[in-house]
């Protein structure tokens, strides 16, 4: 996913090998937050000169907030990444937010509220098709939809990995 602009810079995302033993995650939308609007034109626009798909071009974006502005992508494995600027970012160059799609978000709700409480998770937002779960460094969000296939996710808390 996105090699060409330098992940590392991420902190704990990382991007494997897919094989037969790990398959490739499919489905799956990660925003990274930006510092700027200019981050995530730039994004945009190298991602999309290096053959990237264009997901949605970078703009403001009022349904998620007064001054959210992303720009989105596609991946080869079919993965949403969107680089994203609002009043809220936790601090440019983390990962601001997942949206993880299943197919029954109650279910999934009650999942994975035993892991994510736990880490200092809480839930922010809940609807019948999406419930956000808000974190001290990120949020994500369960979607509904076709589930997102392979995903490996961990949750730190009091110095412990639950994954």
């Amino acid at each position: 996913m996105l090699p060409v602009l330098g992940i590392e810079d991420w902190g704990e995302f990382s991007v494997a090998q897919a094989d037969a033993e790990h398959p490739a995650t499919r489905g799956l939308h990660i925003g990274f937050g930006a510092p700027s609007r200019e981050h995530v034109d730039r994004f945009w626009q190298v991602a999309t000169d290096a053959g990237y798909r264009d997901d949605g071009a970078p703009g403001p974006r009022p349904e998620y907030g007064d001054d959210y502005y992303g720009g989105f992508l596609l991946d080869p494995d079919g993965n949403s990444a969107e680089a994203v600027h609002h009043d809220n970012i936790r601090g440019p160059g983390v990962i601001d937010h997942l949206w993880i799609r299943v197919t029954d978000v109650a279910a999934a709700r009650r999942d994975y509220e035993r892991v994510a409480l736990p880490a200092g998770f809480r839930v922010e937002r809940e609807s019948p098709e999406r419930v956000m779960f808000d974190g001290p460094s990120a949020s994500f969000s369960l979607v509904a939809g076709t589930p997102t296939e392979n995903l490996e996710l961990y949750f730190s808390a009091a110095g412990q990995t639950i994954r």
